[in-house]
């Protein structure tokens, strides 16, 4: 489900050339997810990396994370009987 997840995430990534011919991209919705490469293909792959950080730190910490395509990695508290 995870890397379901992030493979949907990425589709919603914009990438941008910036002047030194550098790549950036960032998901939006996805505060503080972003990355910078030489390639468009390395500033995927640094994204992905960085998503992945950004999930694990969201999990850890109870925060809470968009739902993508229908995909909810949210942690639901359930009652105790």
């Amino acid at each position: 489900m995870i890397i379901e997840y992030v493979q949907k995430a990425i589709e919603k990534a914009e990438y941008k050339k910036l002047e030194d011919g550098s790549w950036f991209a960032e998901i939006p919705l996805w505060e503080g997810v972003w990355a910078n490469g030489s390639t468009v293909e390395e500033c995927r792959k640094e994204l992905v990396e960085v998503l992945e950080e950004w999930l694990i730190l969201k999990i850890k910490d109870g925060d809470t994370i968009p739902v993508v395509d229908d995909i909810d990695l949210n942690i639901k508290e359930s009652a105790i009987a």
